[in-house]
């Protein structure tokens, strides 16, 4: 697979993430996906549980931008280095940034994400 099909399916994870839309982020996905997000938390099964994912940022965001500063593109998989800005329904501006293994499908679709932030910065920065 070109690594420009790749970077094309995790520009449009970010993007779908960034306008909160939960249809345009499940189509990046295969039917069978699982996310570790972050790493060391259970496992989501994404078709079964996405409208979840999308619904806690929705709850607590009025705004979101996601910067992908570096895709390294292996075989099939890709490392993403990203920073997320947001600005909370509470007015609280927030920054977090992480890395997130993708491993794509041969149907170009997501299969597997492994996310590697600190969730505790995020919610120090909401309740702060």
């Amino acid at each position: 697979m070109p690594s420009t099909a790749i970077e094309t399916v995790i520009a449009a994870y970010f993007t779908n993430i960034t306008a909160m839309n939960p249809e345009g982020w499940i189509e990046n996905f295969a039917e069978d996906a699982v996310s570790y997000d972050p790493v060391g938390e259970p496992p989501v099964k994404i078709r079964e549980d996405y409208h979840q994912f999308i619904g806690q940022l929705q709850a607590v965001f009025t705004k979101l931008a996601a910067t992908t500063e570096h895709i390294f593109v292996a075989g099939t998989e890709a490392a993403v280095k990203w920073t997320m800005e947001g600005v909370s329904k509470t007015g609280k501006s927030v920054t977090f940034e992480g890395i997130t293994i993708f491993e794509i499908n041969k149907e170009g679709k997501i299969q597997t994400t492994r996310a590697y932030w600190n969730p505790n910065l995020l919610v120090a920065q909401l309740r702060g």
